[in-house]
């Protein structure tokens, strides 16, 4: 395997991998390790292009930093993302290649599951490091983070429409989710019970039609998610759907999901906020998945029920966004980056030297 690190300013270590003899090409992305080991999924994804797959991986990376950093996973962030279709160039070789990727790098980043990549293909990885996390439960690993994303982003769903429109019920409030894969699955499960209509689109029809049968929910067309009048859009698909051409069409009063940067650049968090639409940023509201693979790297080990407690967290990270957002004036989006920093730069301060009595 061939291994070329790239500098990257502002990040620690970004690494490009490819084995010939598996056809592995991939990008490991480590950002920052002030807190902790750097912690993020492993993705695999058909990118039109390199460049592409190597701005991924970055913006990711820099992503699960501030998500960790917030949510006080005591982690750092990292990510890691491989070029290829999973439907069709996925293989064991390829996944134990990509093991060694990870272990070449010593522990400094850790994988896990992310699109793409399931807890099964983890096991694989797993034979050639141990430098992985969020295997199946009856390894004694964490298991499936999905559920916990999807309830931390469903907590904070209440307190976006505590905020926003001044109340927790979910009955009648309308959220249009944009994607239906395993975490979007979980939430529409919570959401349906706590009375909440649906309308849900999916570039994989199968997927919609089934949540909308499940469900009762309104089944629209992927391009017409960004036209549909609701309370809460959810994108909960890949990054980059609110952009120059989809934000004028939103009709809705909040933005909250299980997707990793959905805008896609900052101006488009500003945009939102001078439009008088809540967004929830991101990488404070799905932060259940993250928390969750956090206790299994604690000492003791894991624990489901330290893992439901520690999802608590994200509705209280994400009412001190809104609060901060309120008193100094700024977007919710430039305030979830003001409260990271603020939390990386603590770290960094040395410990004052004790002075003799």
């Amino acid at each position: 395997m061939k291994l070329t690190e790239i500098p990257v300013a502002g990040y620690e270590k970004v690494v490009r991998g490819h084995d010939a003899a598996s056809g592995l090409l991939a990008y490991i992305s480590v950002h920052d390790t002030t807190l902790g080991p750097a912690v993020g999924g492993i993705r695999m994804w058909p990118y039109s292009s390199e460049e592409a797959a190597f701005a991924d991986a970055n913006r990711l990376a820099r992503t699960m930093t501030y998500k960790s950093a917030v949510a006080d996973t005591g982690l750092g962030g990292g990510k890691a993302v491989i070029l290829g279709d999973p439907q069709r160039d996925k293989s064991p070789a390829l996944l134990r290649a990509m093991g060694r990727f990870i272990a070449a790098l010593g522990g400094l980043y850790i994988g896990a599951e992310d699109v793409g990549i399931t807890a099964e293909d983890l096991v694989v990885v797993r034979q050639e490091t141990r430098f992985v996390a969020g295997l199946p439960r009856h390894l004694g690993s964490s298991g499936n983070p999905a559920p916990f994303t999807a309830l931390g982003v469903f907590l904070g769903m209440q307190v976006c429409l505590e905020w926003q429109l001044h109340t927790r019920d979910m009955a009648g409030v309308r959220v249009a989710v944009q994607g239906c894969g395993s975490v979007a699955q979980h939430l529409c499960r919570h959401l349906h019970a706590a009375g909440a209509r649906l309308i849900v689109t999916d570039i994989i029809a199968a997927r919609a039609q089934r949540l909308a049968a499940q469900y009762g929910a309104r089944l629209v067309a992927p391009e017409a998610i960004y036209d549909v009048e609701c309370e809460i859009f959810a994108p909960c698909a890949l990054g980059g759907v609110i952009n120059d051409d989809t934000l004028p069409r939103l009709r809705c009063q909040i933005v909250a999901g299980c997707a990793n940067n959905p805008c896609l650049t900052p101006e488009h968090g500003e945009q939102l906020a001078a439009r008088g639409i809540l967004y929830a940023p991101d990488f404070v509201i799905n932060a259940g998945g993250i928390l969750n693979i956090s206790v299994e790297l604690e000492p003791e080990g894991y624990r489901e029920a330290r893992a439901l407690a520690k999802v608590q967290h994200v509705p209280e990270a994400l009412r001190a966004v809104f609060a901060l957002a309120r008193e100094a004036g700024l977007s919710p989006a430039r305030a979830a980056l003001e409260l990271a920093e603020q939390k990386l730069a603590a770290a960094r301060r040395p410990p004052r030297a004790a002075h003799a009595p």
